[in-house]
């Protein structure tokens, strides 16, 4: 009959791994702390990135806005020269016309144009007026320095302000612009001539016959 040795018992077998498995846990949870380390750097960099692109996404919508702009205001210098380079050519031809139609108006006036010429003058006349053209000047306005070339000067007793008595040459222009101003005489008032209206009282008396007309005091 054996005996068996008091206090001793028999160790378990350890599976043969087990003591590696401990450092790969210490391992795996260090990979744990340091992925929430990468992605916060990663994350950075593409908000930097970000930032990157928004600024260069504001400058160059406001080089497109200056460029739109300076187109819009090239195209509106462009419009404008294109008209005063019209206004500026019509002109010129119409200047060239004035003389021609000066003659024209100078027959209508001694009854000359007749026939085959009055049809001439008037075709003339209308494709000058379709092109802009318009006479001015009439007897009885106001002189305007701006409008009127005063060629005869006179006094008058029956005008109270400087007036176009005579249209010696008709003025021309093209909507608001004058090639050719109105050559008048001008009258002017009679010097120290009282204002019309103003030497006779409301009831048509003269103040001479109100104090002849007036009870003599005493």
């Amino acid at each position: 009959m054996s005996e068996e040795t008091p206090g001793f018992d028999e160790k378990p077998e350890v599976p043969t791994g087990a003591d590696d498995a401990e450092p790969k846990a210490a391992d795996s949870s260090e990979e744990k702390e340091a992925a929430p380390a990468g992605d916060a750097a990663q994350d950075v960099a593409l908000l930097a990135q970000l930032d990157q692109a928004r600024t260069a996404l504001s400058e160059r919508t406001a080089d497109l806005q200056r460029l739109q702009a300076e187109y819009q205001n090239y195209r509106r210098r462009v419009e404008r020269d294109r008209v005063a380079v019209k206004e500026i050519a019509v002109a010129n031809l119409l200047s060239e016309l004035l003389p021609t139609l000066d003659d024209i108006g100078r027959a209508r006036e001694h009854g000359e144009v007749v026939g085959g010429f009055k049809s001439v003058a008037e075709s003339l006349e209308t494709a000058a007026a379709k092109m802009g053209l318009q006479q001015f000047g009439k007897e009885g306005e106001p002189f305007d320095p701006t409008i009127h070339e005063a060629l005869m000067h006179s006094y008058a007793p029956d005008v109270t302000e400087t007036t176009c008595v005579a249209i010696l040459q008709p003025g021309y222009r093209i909507g608001e612009r004058t090639i050719r101003p109105a050559r008048v005489a001008v009258a002017e008032p009679q010097p120290g001539a009282a204002p019309a209206g103003k030497s006779e009282s409301a009831d048509g008396d003269t103040p001479s016959d109100k104090d002849t007309d007036a009870p003599d005091k005493g």
